[in-house]
């Protein structure tokens, strides 16, 4: 994993400021590599992360707004419930054309207050990632229950008619990938909030 220089080039860390740090870049790899169990690590300080939660206002109504991006998100992946301030129940993973038939049947019934709702562009996608956390690479407080696997985005490859393929984020280690539409990977949904 690399690590963005500060941007005050004027401060210096303490000795054992940089081996704190250091040691929880070397567990966050170790987990990041291994099982089910680990648990999310974040190194850096908080004011810089990338998707701080007070970038976000949260709706109270299973939906949080990204005041920067100005994107509506769902709380939850595709699967689970909003109740409580928490997301309950099992992560779905999905084909491409099963996740854009979630988005249509999520927008037909109301269960989500819009009618608008739709995959993320991977350039959206990527604006929720949190660059200081691993396993998932993501803001916990603001995206509850999120997997360190692949998620759908709406985003083909450009200047080619491949109706075949779509590119995944993946809050894990992997990154970004061009993948067959028939395989199944996780959805979180995406509103304009203009």
């Amino acid at each position: 994993m690399s690590k963005e220089p500060a941007s005050d080039s004027t401060s210096e860390a303490s000795p054992g400021a940089m081996r704190a740090f250091a040691v929880g870049w070397v567990v966050t790899a170790a987990l990041a590599a291994g099982g089910a169990n680990a648990q999310q690590v974040c190194g850096g300080a908080i004011d810089h992360r990338s998707a701080p939660t007070a970038r976000f206002v949260d709706n109270g109504d299973g939906t949080v707004t990204d005041m920067e991006s100005k994107l509506m998100w769902l709380h939850c992946s595709a699967g689970q419930a909003w109740e409580a301030g928490r997301c309950h129940g099992d992560v779905e993973r999905l084909s491409w054309a099963a996740a854009q038939s979630l988005a249509s049947d999520v927008n037909r019934g109301g269960a989500a207050f819009f009618n608008d709702w739709r995959l993320p562009q991977l350039r959206e996608l990527a604006t929720i990632t949190e660059r200081e956390c691993a396993n998932p690479r993501v803001n916990l407080a603001v995206f509850p229950g999120t997997e360190a696997g692949g998620y759908w985005s709406a985003t083909s490859r450009p200047g080619t008619r491949d109706e075949t393929s779509a590119y995944i984020l993946s809050f894990g280690a992997e990154g970004i990938a061009y993948v067959a539409k028939d395989e199944t990977h996780r959805v979180r949904l995406v509103r304009s909030a203009q």
